[in-house]
């Protein structure tokens, strides 16, 4: 069984409720394999830990950047507590060493595991709540997530890939980008959208995608790539 004192060492976390801690590691697939373990799986620690996340960040941002717009704040926001930074984060704190995964979902890399680890940042701070307060999961954030928003302003990471290559576009041959469907296939519940970003007349890229927002994105993603404007 995994050492959780271990993990709360390394973080600097003294949990009063240790099942709390070993709840927020367990994923659905581990009581599958374990049905006499005694906790649930953590889906419901992360629903609280999204909330409990998105308010802490919000709070600090709102606080801490009077002069900033709304939609300004929404983006870096959005760039500290979306699924590729919270990946991230639970990565370098050696998440992996403590997740109670199925023998067929803990050989999953990639995208899955990365699925579960974003999860599994989120559960803890569900978990981190419950067992002491706003207080523990602020300065828990503060430590460990709003450490990165430096950076994230700096490099220009919050802006989505449409921004980017507007902003680009009107630097750069001073031409506000245009994006259309080019192609839509299958079923209404399951359309594939394929969309073209274009520069006055000019095709640059396509994109593809399950939405059109989705696939401008992928479009404007490869423009960018395709102009070396990145």
């Amino acid at each position: 069984m995994m050492d959780f004192e271990i993990f709360e060492k390394k973080l600097g976390l003294k949990f009063n409720n240790k099942d709390l801690l070993k709840q927020a590691f367990t994923h659905r697939s581990y009581l599958n394999e374990n049905p006499d373990f005694k906790l649930d799986h953590n889906e419901r620690l992360e629903f609280l830990g999204d909330a409990v996340t998105e308010l802490i960040i919000t709070d600090h941002l709102y606080r801490d950047y009077p002069e900033k717009a709304e939609g300004e704040l929404t983006n870096w926001r959005a760039a500290l507590v979306n699924a590729k930074m919270m990946t991230s984060v639970a990565e370098e704190l050696g998440f992996n060493d403590f997740l109670l995964l199925s023998r067929g979902e803990s050989k999953e890399m990639g995208k899955a595991r990365a699925y579960i680890l974003a999860n599994t940042f989120e559960a803890l701070l569900g978990a981190l709540y419950l067992d002491s307060g706003y207080k523990a999961c602020d300065e828990f954030l503060q430590k460990y997530l709003l450490k990165n928003l430096g950076e994230i302003i700096k490099d220009g990471s919050y802006k989505d890939a449409k921004s980017k290559f507007q902003e680009k576009a009107q630097e750069k041959v001073s031409i506000t980008p245009n994006y259309k469907v080019v192609k839509e296939s299958g079923p209404d519940h399951d359309k594939i959208f394929i969309v073209g970003v274009f520069l006055g007349e000019q095709i640059i890229a396509e994109g593809k995608g399950s939405s059109k927002q989705e696939a401008e994105e992928s479009a404007a993603k490869l423009a960018l790539e395709v102009k070396k404007w990145n």
